[in-house]
């Protein structure tokens, strides 16, 4: 049919679309004088200027008794990225390996390049750079500390978890996370050349978040699912939930632990699902986040609430009742990230790279982990294929070096 159209007047087609898409645009120009620039007139755009100063100005402290990058907002754009020790490493080899960190990580959150930058003007915008340090057993082992329980793989969860080597453990790991994804590219590429010497890197996950999400809203993964709900107050009530006190390590206290999961998502079986059913498998509304049982954002789900069959309005295997703390411990601070590395194999390689910081996770992240991969709904479309675990550093006061208490 579209030969014989075509064949029926080969130059008059291109001339219409011509003309079609002309219109269009002079349509298009008419609304946007009209609207845009109304809109305009109201509130001027910044300035390149304006923004350049306000990303100069959005440097973020680097000392203090915990380090950056976990109470703070978390800005759009992360990279993750896990070292490997070079096979000789010794604990003078970390020893030295963290001092070079700490003085190129407070020279790129100020907005200054490292003392080997030959690109400093890459750094000269921070853009709420954080950097976060994490080390992994062997590290610990290698300066002689304490190492805590939990510092080892998560359990096995069989009936979810297709892992992949490829987003295994490390020995040790950095969060570098800003609001530029120049300023996160830049400061990675300086954090790993400056101690190539001593390790190598194993992978690196990046990931973003909407930085226009609507009001109240922490973040919307791939899913369109409100992510991040329901956090604990690690900034009063709960900061115990957080940071590792006196029951931990002394060489840990005030630092945290971190749990790293790459989550793949199944977005084609997604897809096909309608909206019911998505909302079922979660427990919320899509639009609002607040529980399918009525309420808010922040609203407590009714879990109780039944409908007129008898079945409770919030599934039973649904995300968010699986998920629900059954202990007041049974809570974490969530910092997830998505990430979408284009297709491979005729597969999209969509996801989340789901962090959580703890103070403990075998007791606090692990029994929630185990309820989800026994019975939950997102399972249906989702796949963790990578999980590691990290000891977070204390913060680094003044003079001090980073992890500087393992080594006393």
């Amino acid at each position: 049919m579209s030969g014989s159209g075509a064949g029926g007047d080969g130059a008059a087609a291109p001339r219409r679309r011509t003309v079609l898409l002309s219109g269009l645009a002079g349509a298009g120009a008419g609304v946007a004088a009209g609207v845009g620039g109304a809109l305009a007139a109201e509130r001027p755009a910044p300035s390149p200027d304006t923004r350049l100063a306000a990303g100069r100005a959005s440097a973020r402290a680097f000392r203090g008794t915990h380090q950056a990058g976990i109470l703070e907002a978390p800005p759009a754009q992360a990279a993750f990225v896990a070292f490997d020790l070079h096979e000789q490493a010794d604990g003078d080899a970390v020893r030295r390996l963290l001092t070079v960190w700490t003085d190129d990580i407070e020279r790129l959150m100020a907005g200054r390049g490292t003392l080997t930058d030959l690109e400093p003007e890459l750094a000269a915008v921070p853009a709420s750079l954080t950097v976060t340090v994490g080390v992994g057993p062997r590290v610990v082992e290698l300066a002689g500390a304490e190492r805590p329980d939990w510092l080892a793989p998560l359990p096995a969860f069989p009936e979810i978890d297709a892992l992949e080597d490829a987003w295994g453990e490390g020995d040790l790991l950095l969060q570098i996370c800003a609001e530029s994804p120049t300023t996160v590219a830049h400061a990675q590429r300086r954090l790993t050349t400056s101690v190539a010497d001593l390790a190598s890197v194993r992978w690196v996950q990046r990931g973003f978040r909407e930085p226009f999400e609507g009001p109240g809203i922490p973040m919307r993964n791939l899913l369109g699912q409100v992510d991040g709900t329901v956090q604990p107050d690690v900034t009063g009530l709960d900061a115990d939930l957080l940071w590792v006190g006196a029951d931990g390590p002394a060489w840990l206290r005030g630092g945290s632990s971190v749990v790293v999961r790459r989550i793949g998502m199944r977005l084609d079986a997604w897809d096909r699902a309608d909206r019911a059913a998505r909302e079922n498998a979660i427990g919320r509304r899509l639009d609002t986040g607040a529980p399918v049982t009525g309420g808010t954002l922040d609203s407590a789900a009714d879990l109780e609430a039944t409908d007129e069959l008898g079945f409770h309005v919030i599934d039973d295997a649904a995300h968010m009742r699986r998920a629900h703390a059954t202990a007041p411990h049974e809570r974490f601070l969530r910092r997830p990230y998505s990430y979408d590395d284009g297709v491979e194999g005729g597969g999209m390689r969509t996801g989340l790279v789901f962090v959580a910081f703890q103070a403990d996770p075998a007791r606090q992240f692990v029994p929630v982990q185990r309820r989800l991969a026994q019975a939950d709904l997102l399972n249906l479309w989702t796949v963790p294929v990578g999980s590691a675990v990290f000891a977070v550093l204390p913060g680094a006061g003044s003079g001090e070096v980073l992890g500087q208490a393992m080594f006393a």
